[in-house]
C-alpha cells in the first residue's frame, strides 16, 4: 500500500483531474488557485499524529458545540478518568456529567461509551492504530460501523490523527464551498464528502481543510458575509451573483 503524506503538499499549479465530469465538481486548477489564495491568508498548517481513539472521542463532543467548550469536555473527561477502559466502563451518569460543558451530553455520552465498547469487542483492546495499515474504504467501512460515526467523524479519525487521505466536510467547508461553486447547489453534506474527497489532490486534504474553516469562521459567515474583504471574491460564485442569499 502506497503511503498516503498529508504533509507533502505546499503550492501546486497542476494536477490530474480525478473527479468524474458528470459530478459537476470544480476543476482541479480552480481548487489549487484557491487553495493557494487562502494558503496565503492564514498559512499553511503542518500535520501531525494524534491518537486515533481521543479524536474520535474529540469529534463526537463537537457534534453541535464549539471549540471551547468541547475542549473543555474532554479536559474533564481525560482528569475524570485516566484510561478508555475507564471511561468506558464507568456508570453513564458519571461519564455523562463530567462532558456536560459539550452540550447534548445525555445524547454524547452513550455514543462515546457505546463507540469504546464496539471498539474493544472488535479489536478486543482500545486502539484504532490498526486503521492506518488497512484499505482506506475499508478503514472508513470500519469507522462509519460505530453507532453515532457518520462521514465527517470518520473521515476526521482518518485524516487528523492517522493522516489518510480522506477530507472531512464541516458546517464551514460546506457552506464556502457551496458558495465558492466548487460543488453544485443544494449538494448536500455528505455528497459533498464524495465530490471533494474526488476532486480536491489529496496532498492538499489537510490544510485545504483548515484553511476553509478558517475562512468561514473569518469572513464567510453562514449570515452576513463579509464579501467586500474577502480574498476569495473574484472566484466565488455566490459574491457574483449577488443574490443576497446565504448559502
Amino acid at each position: 500500500m502506497t503511503k498516503y503524506n498529508p504533509n507533502k503538499h505546499h503550492r501546486r499549479r497542476g494536477a490530474q483531474r480525478r473527479c468524474d465530469p458528470t459530478a459537476c465538481c470544480a476543476p482541479t486548477e480552480h481548487i489549487l488557485h484557491i487553495h493557494n489564495l487562502l494558503l496565503a491568508e492564514y498559512g499553511d498548517h503542518v500535520w501531525r499524529p494524534h491518537d486515533p481513539v481521543g479524536t474520535l472521542v474529540l469529534t463526537i463532543l463537537s457534534q453541535n458545540t464549539n471549540d471551547v467548550n468541547r475542549d473543555r469536555a474532554y479536559e474533564r473527561l481525560r482528569e475524570r478518568f485516566s484510561t478508555w477502559e475507564a471511561a468506558r466502563d464507568a456508570s453513564q451518569e458519571e461519564l455523562v456529567e463530567a462532558i456536560r460543558p459539550a452540550g447534548l451530553a445525555p445524547t454524547k455520552g452513550p455514543r462515546i461509551q457505546g463507540a469504546l465498547r464496539r471498539i474493544t469487542e472488535e479489536r478486543g483492546a482500545i486502539d484504532l492504530v490498526f486503521l492506518k495499515e488497512i484499505e482506506l474504504e475499508e478503514a472508513r467501512a470500519w469507522l462509519l460501523d460505530i453507532p453515532g460515526v457518520g462521514p465527517k467523524t470518520a473521515a476526521i479519525v482518518l485524516l487528523f490523527a492517522l493522516g489518510r487521505p480522506a477530507f472531512p466536510v464541516d458546517t464551514h467547508v460546506h457552506r464556502v464551498t457551496l458558495r465558492l461553486g466548487l460543488i453544485p447547489e443544494r449538494t448536500s453534506r455528505e455528497k459533498a464528502h464524495t465530490l471533494l474527497e474526488a476532486a480536491v489532490p489529496p496532498e492538499i486534504y489537510y490544510p485545504f481543510h483548515l484553511n476553509l474553516i478558517e475562512h468561514g469562521r473569518a469572513v464567510c459567515h453562514a449570515r452576513k458575509p463579509e464579501c467586500g474583504r474577502c480574498v476569495l471574491q473574484g472566484h466565488c460564485a455566490y459574491a457574483s451573483s449577488n443574490r443576497g442569499r446565504v448559502a
